[in-house]
């Protein structure tokens, strides 16, 4: 009897894009608790900083760890952090 192997899912580009993009709207909302501070933004601004935190996120650890990289919500939500705390501090600063 063989024993259990895992079994490895490969991505095409489309599929990691959509997959980043799903993820990127929860992302968006976490990102956000964990920039300090109020941020003058939307909800519709979180969730578009969320989609970019976590394609910019997804595709610097696919650049780092190689294509059978599958996107980690920690570096998502960290890309969206930095993006919501750019986007509010020049808020800001108006």
């Amino acid at each position: 009897m063989p024993l259990a192997t895992a079994r490895i899912v490969h991505f095409s580009l489309a599929g990691f894009i959509l997959a980043l993009f799903v993820g990127g709207l929860i992302v968006g909302g976490l990102g956000r608790l964990i920039v300090p501070g109020r941020q003058p933004i939307g909800i519709l601004a979180t969730a578009a900083l969320g989609v970019a935190g976590s394609i910019i996120g997804g595709l610097i650890g696919r650049f780092i760890f190689g294509p059978h990289y599958v996107p980690g919500l920690l570096i998502s939500v960290v890309g969206a952090a930095l993006l919501i705390w750019i986007v509010a501090g020049r808020r800001n600063a108006y």
